[in-house]
Formats: structure tokens, sequence, C-alpha cells
């Protein structure tokens, strides 16, 4: 990647752009880039200052509301058909399509997340897209809202995605669960048991190139461990019977608390990136 495309990147990230220069003493002095001076680039501490992209994003997002909910009714785009899969939990949900599957999903009442929810939140994206972005449950906005990742969380999931080159409306974006936990709980294994099979039959319907599953909790559920967060990041897991390439990495509501992990959350970025090139 050339040097102007690396720091277009750390921008949309929210990465600010540092260099090591040659030192006048025999301590290492460190300065900001400047461009008649520039030679290895460095990821410095993230700065979360909502800038005016983050801005024009939330209204981009709104005005793509409409389309985005137009085109999951018409269901997956020519090319990227339903198919059947073999039965999984009962083979309810096998043969459904995106309209069938987003109305079963809404009227569900497989566990007790039904009799507290405001809404159910099916996820948002494009229905032919090479990418699915999977994390744990909605949150209170989320539960407001129908749409998953709004919020500060998804504003910098948004720059996430756009430091690799990816729009929000390029992606599709789901969760293990279709319904709120009370007060963001930890999902309760009999609720993911009840709701996984509707993620499986995204995944059947969108036929992802690479799945980047955000969070400890999704990521532990999807891959069925309990091994830590960190232990499971830069490599390349699969899921499912087609074995769709699996990243994990941080999710954005760990980021906004703990900002010095961007920079590892930038690396597994890149990685997903390389991942999915290479199909």
């Amino acid at each position: 990647m050339n040097k102007a495309m690396r720091r277009e990147y750390l921008a949309a990230l929210g990465l600010e752009t540092w260099v090591v220069r040659a030192p006048a003493a025999p301590a290492l002095a460190v300065s900001r880039v400047t461009p008649a001076r520039s030679t290895t680039t460095v990821l410095a501490m993230p700065n979360f200052e909502r800038d005016a992209t983050a801005q024009r994003d939330a209204t981009a997002q709104r005005d793509a509301t409409a389309q985005r909910d137009a085109t999951a009714q018409r269901g997956a785009a020519p090319g990227r058909e339903a198919t059947t899969l073999p039965e999984a939990t009962g083979g309810r949900e096998a043969a459904y399509d995106w309209v069938q599957l987003r109305e079963r999903v809404a009227a569900c009442t497989r566990c007790g997340l039904s009799a507290t929810r405001t809404q159910t939140v099916f996820g948002v994206g494009n229905p032919a897209a090479e990418w699915l972005v999977v994390g744990e449950a909605p949150g209170a906005e989320e539960d407001r809202q129908g749409e998953p990742f709004v919020g500060r969380a998804g504003q910098l999931l948004n720059s996430m995605l756009r430091a690799i080159g990816l729009a929000r409306e390029q992606v599709y974006i789901a969760n293990v669960l279709k319904c709120r936990p009370p007060h963001n709980r930890d999902p309760l294994a009999s609720e993911t048991t009840e709701c996984l099979p509707y993620l499986e039959r995204q995944i059947a319907l969108l036929k992802p190139k690479i799945m980047l599953v955000v969070g400890r909790i999704a990521a532990q559920n999807l891959l069925r461990t309990d091994a830590p967060l960190g232990r499971l990041r830069q490599q390349v897991h699969v899921f499912g019977a087609s074995r769709v390439p699996l990243v994990v990495t941080y999710h954005p509501a760990y980021l906004l608390r703990t900002p010095m992990d961007k920079r590892k959350a930038w690396e597994d970025l890149k990685f997903a990136r390389e991942v999915s090139g290479r199909g």
C-alpha cells in the first residue's frame, strides 16, 4: 500500500500518523509526519474525537436506510439466490427467503427475550455483500431503532470499515441474538441456541466471502470455545458447513472504553482484508 493510501486509511479509523526521525541525541526523537521528512509510518495512540466525516456518515446512513430496506425486502440479488441447507435445529429456517426470514424473526417467541424487547433487530446492509459483520446482541439504542450497530459504537464501526475501503452499505451487519438481553447482560446459552439458526440462514442467503466477528461473546458463541479474545485474534477460523473464513476483532463498544487497543483492531482489520483478498 502506498503512503498516501495508508494515511487515508489511518485517518478514517481515527488514528494519528507519526514517524521516527533520525536522533540528534542518543535517545530517539519522535515527531509528526511532514511531507519533506516522512520515513517509516507507525501507529500512535488513537484519537476518538468525532470529526466531520463521522457526521457525514450519520447523514448518509439515514439517507440510505429506505433504499437498504427496499433491497432487503426484494431478497438476494441475482446470482446470489437462496439455497436449501441441511436441516439445523429441526430445519425450520432452511427454506426461508429474506422476506420470510425477516417476518419469522419479527414474530419469534422462542425465548423469554420476546417479552422484554421493544422490537427485533434483524440485520441491515447489502443482501449480496461479500463481508458479514457479526456482533453479540442488540443494545438499548438498537432495540429502539431496530438496526444493529447505531450510536457511538455504530459510528466507530463505520470508521473501521471505511479504514479498509468499505462503506457500511457495502457489507451486511447482524448479531448472534436478534433481541436485546435486559440490561445488556451476556446472552444465555439457551437464547443463543434458539436464535443461532436465524443467523445461519442469513449466512446461507448471503454466501459471504468473510465473516468479521466483533467482540468476545460473539466469537465464543460462534466458535464454540471459551478461549479469550486475545487468543482468537490474528487467526483464520471457519464457520459452518460452508466453512466461511472468520476473523475475530474487538467490539467497537470495547474500543470506546479502551482506546489503546484500537491499534490492535487496525491490525485485525488489515488481516481480515488480506484474508478476504485470498478468495
